[in-house]
């Protein structure tokens, strides 16, 4: 009797690291915030005050707005005593503006926190001087990795590159392998070509090779399946370099979709924790945003309906996540309000721009409204600045990649903002800039740069900025 075939097929279960695992790369993220709560303890300790409920929060908010930390293992530090005094400065603020609105700050001796105030830079300021001379001669130490590479292409040539330049990996390349012939392959390689891919089993079983990088394209499937099958019999480490990486990609990560390893090119910054945390920073600013800002946006509503006639806000749709329509409010500042399928950009000395609307545009108060569309979930604090339906619709077709910009929430602010990206976009270039900066946020969002962003924002709300008409 013939056996009887499975009627369902169960694949099995990968379990799939995310992320980067290196003890270096834990180091460098948890150092700055692990430094501020080890001085905040030794404070306590010098003053003989016990480490109670009230240190036990104030710790976990000062990890919190430090982490993550960026120790330059890498390279030697350039400006890292103002990039120290900048990053303690902003949490300070934000823990002393919460102090004060919690009363909080009764509970602490004052001599103890400016103790701590004044140590925690003075040691981080110690440990990244140090860090960048003392860990490559640690990981000296340790015996040299030897590593072959299977594809002697840009992105096995980048590898082996960045791997020699980086005194950490403690790696050195002995070999690529290539199908290609010499005359295809190029010269000045960082390291000679050994053979065709049927050679490497049996260079890794002659010689001691520890690390095996495999960067062929991924239409190179059959090939790949063949060589794995050859090296089952060896004691080498295998990784696989997917060609995607060779492209511009979005908080890119391994995870896993119903038990199937994935991944993810072009992803959300904001998923599981750090959606959650996107969205409990975002609440609190804007309620502090609307009490403080109350009697302005008071001031700015009857400026605008005793001024010129019209309703006080005015209502665009934008694009929102994942290019969702939604309404954004604004206090109104010109005559007419388009929302159609052509609108005109503000330029320098519009003449559709009110003498009140002139002043809240160059000073944000314009825009105090969305603090609002951020409670409602629409938008965010901090993000990719939403443009018109129209503008969106014109510019998807012309710059490459400007709907990524939409796999966040649009924000009151951006990076793009920050840094001068403001105002009347008349070029292509000018528009493409901005995108890139915005780009740029969604692959290295963290809590910090959102709260660095925001302080840069009031600064220029109080300088006034020049490109906002």
């Amino acid at each position: 009797m013939a056996a009887q075939l499975p009627t369902t097929l169960s694949l099995p279960t990968a379990r799939v690291r995310t992320g980067s695992n290196s003890i270096p790369a834990l180091v460098g993220r948890i150092a700055d915030p692990g430094i501020s709560i080890g001085c905040l303890i030794a404070a306590h300790e010098l003053f003989g005050q016990p480490f109670g409920t009230g240190a036990t929060v104030l710790a976990a908010l000062a990890f919190a707005l430090s982490y993550p930390g960026d120790l330059p293992f890498r390279r030697q530090p350039r400006g890292v005593l103002r990039r120290i005094a900048a990053n303690w400065a902003l949490v300070c603020a934000l823990l002393l503006a919460l102090g004060l609105v919690t009363d909080m700050l009764r509970t602490f001796d004052p001599n103890l926190l400016a103790t701590w105030v004044m140590a925690t830079p003075l040691a981080q300021a110690a440990v990244h001087l140090l860090m960048p001379w003392a860990l490559p001669k640690l990981v000296a130490l340790r015996r040299e990795q030897v590593a072959i590479v299977i594809g002697a292409n840009g992105l096995g040539r980048a590898l082996a590159r960045q791997l020699a330049a980086d005194p950490i990996a403690q790696t050195r390349i002995s070999a690529f392998f290539d199908d290609r012939e010499a005359d295809r392959i190029g010269s000045e390689l960082e390291a000679p070509v050994c053979g065709r891919l049927e050679a490497v089993a049996d260079f890794v079983r002659a010689n001691r090779v520890d690390q095996i990088y495999i960067a062929l394209p991924m239409a190179s499937q059959p090939r790949i399946l063949k060589l794995l099958d050859q090296l089952r019999d060896t004691t080498a480490s295998i990784f696989f370099v997917p060609d995607i990486f060779m492209y511009d990609i979005i908080q890119a990560r391994v995870d896993t979709v119903v038990g199937m390893p994935v991944v993810a090119v072009c992803e959300t910054p904001f998923h599981g924790t750090t959606g959650l945390i996107k969205r409990v920073s975002d609440m609190a600013i804007a309620v502090v945003a609307i009490v403080v800002a109350g009697p302005i946006m008071l001031g700015a509503a009857l400026a605008v309906k005793l001024t010129s006639p019209g309703p006080i806000l005015f209502r665009q749709r934008r694009y929102g996540l994942d290019g969702q329509e939604i309404i954004v409010w604004k206090f109104r500042s010109m005559r007419v309000q388009e929302d159609g399928a052509v609108v005109k950009q503000a330029t320098r000395d519009d003449d559709r721009i009110t003498p009140v609307g002139r002043f809240l545009r160059r000073s944000s108060i314009d825009e105090l409204p969305q603090f609002f569309n951020v409670l409602q979930g629409r938008m965010s604090v901090v993000g990719p600045r939403p443009h018109a339906v129209a503008h969106n619709e014109m510019y998807r077709k012309l710059i490459k990649g400007y709907m990524i910009r939409h796999k966040v929430k649009p924000g009151i602010t951006g990076w793009a903002q920050v840094n001068g990206a403001r105002g009347e976009t008349d070029t292509i270039d000018k528009m493409r800039t901005r995108i890139d900066f915005d780009l740029e946020y969604l692959r290295n969002w963290s809590l910090r740069l959102d709260l660095l962003i925001v302080w840069k924002t009031v600064w220029q709300a109080i300088r006034g900025d020049r490109n906002a008409y």
